[in-house]
């Protein structure tokens, strides 16, 4: 298989092998605890674990975009930046 296309660098290898254990990390926890864990956060919506993760993860998406597209250093300050993030939503919305 060719992927000479993509510039696969080790920040976005480690960025998408992140991605693909928290989806798997989420299942397992919804297997051993069902349910999703609903809540009412800062943002007036019901979320469930879920929904969390999916703020997060489109959240870092837009964080690495942003980093990338206006900062010329490296990757990990954003890869930083959206573990933060992460801990945030997972917080409090």
């Amino acid at each position: 298989m060719d992927l000479t296309w993509m510039a696969w660098t080790g920040p976005t290898a480690t960025f998408f092998i992140i991605i693909f254990l928290l989806l798997c990390m989420m299942g397992v926890w919804e297997y051993f605890k069902p349910g999703g864990d609903p809540r009412h956060g800062i943002l007036g919506l019901d979320t469930t674990r879920g929904d969390r993760l999916f703020i997060t993860l489109l959240g870092s998406g837009f964080i690495h975009i942003a980093w990338l597209g206006l900062l010329d250093i490296t990757i990990w300050g954003a890869m930083v930046l959206s573990i933060c993030y992460a801990f945030a939503v997972f917080k409090w919305v």
